[in-house]
């Protein structure tokens, strides 16, 4: 355990610069106590670490003294320090002992990559805490090319255009500026803006998608998870959208679900079925999803939305009865 303590210490003293005992002891959740006695130890085992004095003294590492951590790549490091950009200092009450893997993997970079890939584990949110649409769990497959082509627009900052299929409308290109990718319980989401006006899009629903050029109008860095928050709370109070209580045949779940914008809670029915709680972007598209499921799905409430959905049977029922 004081192996790991004092690499965490070199490593922050590589990264940082001179640091003083007290932040050291913040850093490595220890009392400053710990902290004087493990930079003894590493003087004594030959790590030129000095103190200075002064008001602005602490304790910093010789000039081009190194640690190394060797068989990781710029991807490869890219990838751990996304883990580690979302809830993963939560789980198992392992804050610590992320918090110094990531520290090494940082300073594993190529000194020209370090900051760039620093930089780029901030435009990725992994399962944050807001439980929009998380009830699915089946993951959702993006095409590896297009995948590609949204995550270069994003890391390097540029703008992207995207060939996009909407949920009941004819898929079109669109020009955006991409903020950053989220992924929740394996649906994964692009944080945009569109001529300025805050966008989110199901990668899922991504047919094809180009890097452009031209430099994308975003903010050089962002909280990722704050502006999840934010449009998942606008989401769920703003604009026209519905919530429907519905029973669903078991066989035909992923179909709805793959219309719904949110579910909010799901139960098995007393029959078998599934009643589940969904949310529909307003009640014209919760009358076009459940109608494309017919009798494999029943809407419970609203009543307006079943009287909609008889009146259409009955139109239907009426021009195709029987003519003599």
């Amino acid at each position: 355990m004081r192996a790991d303590r004092l690499v965490s210490l070199v490593l922050l003293l590589r990264q940082r610069g001179r640091l003083t005992a007290d932040t050291l002891a913040r850093e490595l959740e220890v009392s400053t106590r710990t902290v004087l006695r493990d930079i003894e130890a590493l003087s004594a085992a030959g790590v030129p670490v000095y103190a200075e004095r002064g008001r602005h003294g602490g304790f910093a590492l010789s000039p081009g003294f190194r640690t190394e951590l060797t068989g990781l790549n710029h991807d490869e490091a890219l990838a751990l320090l996304t883990a580690g950009s979302g809830r993963g200092e939560q789980v198992f009450g392992l804050g610590s002992a992320l918090a110094s893997a990531m520290r090494k993997v940082v300073d594993a970079l190529p000194e020209s990559h370090r900051a760039t890939a620093s930089d780029a584990a901030q435009r990725f949110l992994v399962d944050p805490e807001t439980d929009l649409l998380s009830r699915r769990l089946v993951t959702e497959e993006v095409p590896d090319t297009t995948m590609i082509e949204v995550r270069r627009a994003v890391l390097a900052g540029h703008k992207l255009r995207i060939h996009y299929a909407a949920t009941g409308q004819t898929p079109q290109w669109r020009t955006l500026d991409p903020i950053g990718l989220v992924t929740v319980r394996d649906r994964g989401y692009l944080l945009a803006t569109r001529s300025g006006a805050d966008r989110t899009y199901r990668l899922s629903r991504v047919l094809a998608a180009e890097e452009l050029p031209e430099t994308a109008q975003r903010p050089n860095r962002v909280d990722l998870d704050r502006i999840w928050r934010e449009r998942s709370a606008q989401f769920l109070s703003g604009g026209d959208h519905i919530t429907v209580l519905v029973r669903v045949n078991p066989v035909r779940r992923e179909d709805l679900l793959d219309t719904a914008l949110a579910v909010r809670a799901e139960e098995p029915d007393a029959d078998g079925w599934l009643r589940l709680e969904v949310t529909f972007q307003d009640s014209r598209h919760a009358e076009w999803a459940l109608w494309q499921l017919s009798t494999d799905a029943e809407a419970l409430a609203p009543q307006s939305l079943r009287t909609s959905l008889r009146n259409r049977a009955a139109a239907i029922a009426t021009r195709y009865g029987d003519s003599s």
